[in-house]
């Protein structure tokens, strides 16, 4: 402590095709609204640029991963996501984020919660938001975690080392159910609409209900106030059917506008996914397992844009996004129909490591000189 500043440590990582903060739990106040005002003050919010701040001016670089020691038998680390509102002093940590969740399990063993194996580390990560178990397997070549790699993601530049993640019961995670209301499909507002909890709390809608193709630009689906009006409506009609009662402040349920893909040849479906107010640049990690999911249920919204007769084990689909696709694997339920498992590959990589100073004191914030010592200790010297 400073004067009237806080000073923790951070790290900064891009996790999938998103960006943020990461700390260990016991950096940050243990009270979670004292700690959500910390975070407003981290990332600059509430501006438009998030100047003052570590936020970069958009949902997607305007999140937060917070990871510790698992409280649970079977996991190995607990990680909490908290979404920043970019223009508004609200924190929601009631969502999961697949992207930065790609960060998580490097962090925990950058940061020694964790031993890395020979060859892959298999992290059994317990998702705080919403209870959900996600298995990550990272790229760890005699024993040392490496960023390094020769995977691709649409919508990041270059290569990196893949993070493979395995939803293992992602389903329902949030409601209690993966169809909510009970039904696979329904109307609100007019239109066909499924309403799933798969990964991540959704309402999917078929693009052309609406005049639209479904392979508009963010930016061109951004400037139609009308649509963006319509999508909240049902936002928040689907939220209250869903049992997530008002969620004028939440960002979930996500809207999802659905097309048929571009190539016939293979299980693909066309997705735009909307963060919930705004476009999302390319999509979403839990986002794209749900649509997949969906895509192999008959009866959904998703279904109808070309889905295919079901069959057991998993089946590859291609959820396409404006900065180009995403490949997940889903495996149904022999009996019952409904998902089991989903898998998909992100990467991540860590930019920085360093001291944050945050204006004004949060009592059960790391001290200024405990803050530096554990930089040090951990801080490997260049040769």
């Amino acid at each position: 402590m400073h004067g009237m500043e806080t000073i923790i440590p951070c790290v900064l990582m891009r996790g999938g095709t998103s960006r943020g903060p990461f700390f260990l739990g016991d950096w940050l106040p243990a009270d979670p609204a004292e700690r959500d005002r910390l975070l407003l003050q981290a990332m600059g919010s509430p501006h438009a640029l998030q100047v003052d701040g570590l936020g970069g001016g958009n949902s997607l670089t305007s999140k937060v991963a917070i990871v510790s020691r698992s409280t649970r038998p079977d996991c190995d680390i607990d990680y909490l996501f908290a979404q920043v509102s970019v223009d508004r002093a609200s924190v929601d940590t009631r969502p999961n984020c697949g992207n930065m969740l790609s960060g998580a399990a490097p962090f925990a063993i950058d940061e020694g919660l964790i031993a890395a194996a020979d060859g892959e580390t298999s992290v059994r990560v317990h998702n705080v938001n919403t209870g959900a178990v996600i298995e990550a397997v990272v790229q760890t070549p005699g024993g040392r975690l490496t960023y390094e790699g020769q995977a691709r993601i649409d919508g990041v530049p270059g290569e990196a080392a893949p993070v493979r993640l395995n939803f293992l019961d992602a389903w329902g995670a949030v409601t209690g159910r993966l169809f909510p209301s009970g039904l696979r499909q329904e109307r609100v507002d007019g239109v066909a609409a499924t309403l799933i909890d798969a990964a991540m709390p959704m309402v999917l809608l078929r693009a052309a209900d609406f005049g639209l193709r479904g392979d508009e630009s963010p930016a061109e689906l951004d400037a139609n106030a009308a649509l963006l009006a319509r999508l909240e409506r049902i936002r928040r009609e689907a939220g209250a059917r869903m049992g997530l009662g008002d969620v004028s402040d939440s960002v979930i349920p996500k809207p999802v506008l659905l097309a048929p893909g571009s190539d016939p040849a293979i299980l693909s479906v066309c997705s735009r996914y909307f963060t919930p107010h705004a476009c999302h640049r390319a999509h979403a990690a839990t986002g794209a397992v749900g649509v997949a999911a969906a895509f192999l249920m008959p009866g959904t919204v998703a279904h109808d844009c070309g889905g295919p007769a079901p069959r057991p084990g998993y089946r590859g689909v291609r959820v396409e996004h404006p900065s180009g696709g995403m490949d997940i694997d889903v495996k149904l339920d022999d009996a019952s129909g409904e998902v089991r498992a989903a898998g998909l590959v992100r990467t991540a990589r860590k930019i920085m490591k360093g001291l944050l100073y945050v204006p004004g004191r949060y009592g059960a914030a790391r001290q200024e000189q405990d803050a530096r010592h554990r930089l040090a200790a951990r801080q490997p010297v260049a040769a």
